[in-house]
């Protein structure tokens, strides 16, 4: 699974830091490294939403609020 998350100036403004981050340690937790790529990007121009991710290419808007049910839901599930 290829798992792109926007550290452009918007996204960066609106929390892909910490959205990294938390990928990263959740990913690691459950021993999904050799499963999930986690890559960063610049802008995809989407800058009006949350901050931008790609799971396999299908664009979702996560903050650092949601990025837990986020991966739960559309990346955990999906391995």
């Amino acid at each position: 699974m290829k798992v792109t998350v926007c550290i452009g100036s918007s996204c960066h403004i609106k929390g892909s830091r910490p959205v990294v981050e938390k990928l990263q340690n959740l990913i690691a937790e459950e021993n999904l490294g050799d499963r999930i790529e986690l890559g960063g990007t610049f802008c995809m121009g989407k800058c009006q939403q949350g901050v931008c991710v790609t799971v396999d290419g299908n664009f979702f808007s996560v903050t650092p609020e949601t990025v837990t049910s986020f991966f739960e839901k559309e990346m955990k599930a999906k391995v």
